[in-house]
């Protein structure tokens, strides 16, 4: 790797990193660049998840205000989302990505719908929460545990808008706040991120100086992320969502 192509790696980083923290989709960025420096796919993806741990982990101390009073929720979801992680990781290594490449732009654009219309479908849940005189269920009981083991299990093999995914179905199934779920979104990319990585050490390769430079560059961009990310108005952070979303639909559509 030249001096330039471990500048771009570190900056791609930085990039992912903050917006990892702010939406998801980081991979998107850290992915191609290394696929630039002369990667093979596979150890691009492996080398690319083990980098972007630190910076998952950087956003979820950035937003730990955010995070409190949610412990329970974090276990119950991150322990569903360690278990997608590791299904993901091992899919990796065993299907052919044709498999994937075909269902992942539909999964991103079904949860980008969602996240338009959750201010509606979750004034509809409430409404019909009031009239069943129920106020549902803290942690989004079993429909959102089954949707998070499929978003990680997703995010174990490739990731790319993995955070969005989340944010769509917290936010539909969840009575809270939007940077309180943004909040447990980064935790749980910390976990499944966290759980490839050590999978992938004990059967994968790894380009060393790559995960060091996005290490590095995704700790500092988690921090910067948590900053800008807590400050956007729930309108104005779901239209970053749905933009990052449609530029991630046209770059997989493109690849």
């Amino acid at each position: 790797m030249t001096i330039w192509e471990a500048v771009a790696v570190c900056a791609a980083g930085i990039a992912a990193g903050g917006i990892n923290t702010i939406v998801g989709s980081g991979t998107l960025i850290t992915f191609p660049v290394l696929l630039a420096t002369g990667l093979p796919p596979v150890t691009a993806n492996v080398s690319n998840s083990l980098g972007l741990v630190p910076g998952s982990v950087s956003g979820a101390i950035g937003y730990r205000r955010e995070l409190r009073g949610q412990g329970r929720r974090v276990l119950r979801l991150g322990t569903v989302a360690f278990l997608g992680g590791l299904i993901g990781a091992i899919l990796l290594l065993t299907l052919p990505s044709s498999a994937f490449n075909a269902i992942v732009p539909v999964l991103i654009a079904l949860a980008l719908v969602l996240v338009v219309l959750q201010p509606k479908l979750a004034a509809a849940v409430r409404r019909r929460r009031e009239r069943d005189n129920s106020t549902g269920h803290p942690h989004g009981g079993a429909p959102l545990q089954g949707g998070i083991l499929l978003a990680s299990a997703y995010g174990g093999y490739f990731g790319a808008a993995q955070g969005v995914i989340y944010l769509a179905l917290m936010g539909l199934l969840i009575p809270d706040d939007l940077q309180r779920i943004n909040a447990v979104k980064n935790v749980l990319g910390a976990v499944v991120n966290g759980t490839a990585a050590v999978f992938f050490l004990f059967v994968a390769d790894f380009d060393w100086t790559a995960v060091l430079l996005i290490a590095v560059g995704s700790a500092a961009g988690g921090q910067l992320g948590a900053r800008i990310g807590r400050k956007l108005a729930p309108g104005v952070l779901r239209g970053v969502i749905v933009a990052v979303g449609l530029v991630a639909i046209v770059q997989l559509l493109l690849r």
